[in-house]
Protein backbone atom coordinates (compact mmCIF):
# COMPACT_ATOMS: atom_id res chain seq x y z
CA UNK A 1 0.00 0.00 0.00
CA UNK A 2 1.51 3.27 -1.13
CA UNK A 3 0.09 6.45 -2.80
CA UNK A 4 0.10 6.49 -6.65
CA UNK A 5 2.13 10.09 -6.45
CA UNK A 6 4.12 12.11 -4.54
CA UNK A 7 5.34 16.02 -5.07
CA UNK A 8 8.46 14.74 -3.38
CA UNK A 9 9.81 11.25 -3.64
CA UNK A 10 11.91 11.23 -0.41
CA UNK A 11 11.17 13.17 2.82
CA UNK A 12 12.61 14.21 6.49
CA UNK A 13 11.76 12.16 9.25
CA UNK A 14 10.40 14.92 11.55
CA UNK A 15 10.27 15.43 15.21
CA UNK A 16 8.56 13.74 17.99
CA UNK A 17 5.85 16.29 19.51
CA UNK A 18 5.50 14.14 23.16
CA UNK A 19 2.37 14.66 21.78
CA UNK A 20 -0.02 11.51 23.60
CA UNK A 21 -3.24 12.47 21.47
CA UNK A 22 -4.70 13.86 18.55
CA UNK A 23 -7.04 16.44 17.64
CA UNK A 24 -8.25 15.70 14.34
CA UNK A 25 -9.93 12.55 13.52
CA UNK A 26 -11.29 11.36 16.62
CA UNK A 27 -14.88 10.51 16.21
CA UNK A 28 -16.78 8.34 14.04
CA UNK A 29 -17.87 10.03 10.88
CA UNK A 30 -19.01 6.82 8.44
CA UNK A 31 -19.78 4.00 10.28
CA UNK A 32 -22.09 3.02 13.50
CA UNK A 33 -18.68 1.16 15.30
CA UNK A 34 -14.87 2.21 14.83
CA UNK A 35 -11.21 0.96 15.94
CA UNK A 36 -9.76 3.79 17.81
CA UNK A 37 -5.89 4.26 18.70
CA UNK A 38 -4.41 3.96 22.05
CA UNK A 39 -0.82 5.00 21.19
CA UNK A 40 1.05 6.89 18.96
CA UNK A 41 2.99 4.85 16.15
CA UNK A 42 4.23 4.55 12.97
CA UNK A 43 1.75 2.01 11.09
CA UNK A 44 3.17 0.63 7.86
CA UNK A 45 1.52 -0.11 4.42
CA UNK A 46 2.28 -3.89 4.97
CA UNK A 47 0.51 -3.58 8.13
CA UNK A 48 -2.61 -1.54 7.10
CA UNK A 49 -2.97 -3.83 3.94
CA UNK A 50 -2.96 -7.13 6.25
CA UNK A 51 -5.59 -5.60 8.38
CA UNK A 52 -7.61 -4.74 5.37
CA UNK A 53 -7.81 -8.89 4.24
CA UNK A 54 -8.59 -9.91 7.62
CA UNK A 55 -11.23 -7.33 7.77
CA UNK A 56 -12.72 -8.42 4.27
CA UNK A 57 -12.89 -11.79 5.12
CA UNK A 58 -14.68 -11.91 8.44
CA UNK A 59 -17.38 -8.86 7.21
CA UNK A 60 -20.57 -10.48 6.14
CA UNK A 61 -22.57 -9.69 3.16
CA UNK A 62 -23.65 -6.48 2.98
CA UNK A 63 -21.64 -4.77 5.44
CA UNK A 64 -19.59 -1.86 4.86
CA UNK A 65 -16.07 -0.64 6.29
CA UNK A 66 -14.24 2.77 6.34
CA UNK A 67 -10.48 3.11 6.11
CA UNK A 68 -9.46 6.11 8.18
CA UNK A 69 -5.70 6.13 7.90
CA UNK A 70 -3.03 5.96 4.76
CA UNK A 71 0.62 5.39 4.62
CA UNK A 72 1.58 8.53 2.80
CA UNK A 73 5.22 8.95 4.46
CA UNK A 74 8.01 7.73 2.61
CA UNK A 75 11.17 5.78 4.98
CA UNK A 76 13.71 5.13 3.21
CA UNK A 77 16.84 2.80 4.08
CA UNK A 78 20.27 2.17 2.68
CA UNK A 79 21.69 -1.16 1.64
CA UNK A 80 23.78 -3.30 4.46
CA UNK A 81 27.26 -2.76 4.64
CA UNK A 82 27.30 0.53 2.85
CA UNK A 83 29.73 3.12 4.35
CA UNK A 84 28.42 6.65 5.58
CA UNK A 85 28.00 9.28 2.96
CA UNK A 86 27.43 8.66 -0.53
CA UNK A 87 23.48 10.50 0.60
CA UNK A 88 20.12 9.22 1.34
CA UNK A 89 18.84 5.59 0.74
CA UNK A 90 16.27 4.68 -1.54
CA UNK A 91 12.69 4.59 -0.39
CA UNK A 92 12.03 0.91 1.20
CA UNK A 93 8.44 1.58 2.46
CA UNK A 94 6.02 4.06 3.36
CA UNK A 95 4.00 4.94 7.16
CA UNK A 96 1.04 6.90 8.54
CA UNK A 97 2.07 8.47 11.74
CA UNK A 98 -1.08 7.49 14.00
CA UNK A 99 -1.52 9.69 17.35
CA UNK A 100 -3.46 8.39 19.93
CA UNK A 101 -7.02 9.20 19.83
CA UNK A 102 -6.90 8.93 15.94
CA UNK A 103 -10.16 6.64 14.06
CA UNK A 104 -8.65 3.57 12.70
CA UNK A 105 -11.12 2.13 10.83
CA UNK A 106 -14.58 2.48 10.58
CA UNK A 107 -17.97 -0.15 10.09
CA UNK A 108 -21.59 -0.40 9.48
CA UNK A 109 -23.99 -2.95 8.99
CA UNK A 110 -22.99 -5.57 11.86
CA UNK A 111 -24.17 -6.17 15.44
CA UNK A 112 -22.36 -4.87 18.12
CA UNK A 113 -21.14 -7.81 19.62
CA UNK A 114 -19.86 -9.18 16.05
CA UNK A 115 -18.16 -5.92 15.63
CA UNK A 116 -16.00 -6.11 19.15
CA UNK A 117 -14.98 -9.78 17.47
CA UNK A 118 -14.07 -8.34 14.10
CA UNK A 119 -12.09 -5.41 15.66
CA UNK A 120 -10.27 -7.58 18.14
CA UNK A 121 -8.81 -10.17 14.85
CA UNK A 122 -7.91 -6.82 13.49
CA UNK A 123 -6.39 -5.42 16.44
CA UNK A 124 -3.61 -8.10 16.38
CA UNK A 125 -2.38 -7.05 13.07
CA UNK A 126 -1.49 -3.57 14.30
CA UNK A 127 1.56 -2.53 16.43
CA UNK A 128 -0.48 -0.50 18.73
CA UNK A 129 -3.25 -1.01 21.67
CA UNK A 130 -6.75 0.08 20.59
CA UNK A 131 -10.58 0.30 21.49
CA UNK A 132 -13.64 -0.28 20.46
CA UNK A 133 -15.96 2.81 20.28
CA UNK A 134 -19.30 3.12 19.28
CA UNK A 135 -21.78 5.86 18.48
Amino acid sequence: MQPRKTKYRKAQKGRSRNRLITTKGTDLAFGSYGLKAQETSWITGAQIESMLKTLQKILPKGAKYWLRIFPHQPVTKKPPEVTLGGGKGDVDHYICLVHGGKMIVEIDGVAEDEAKIIFKKISYKLPIKTKFVKK
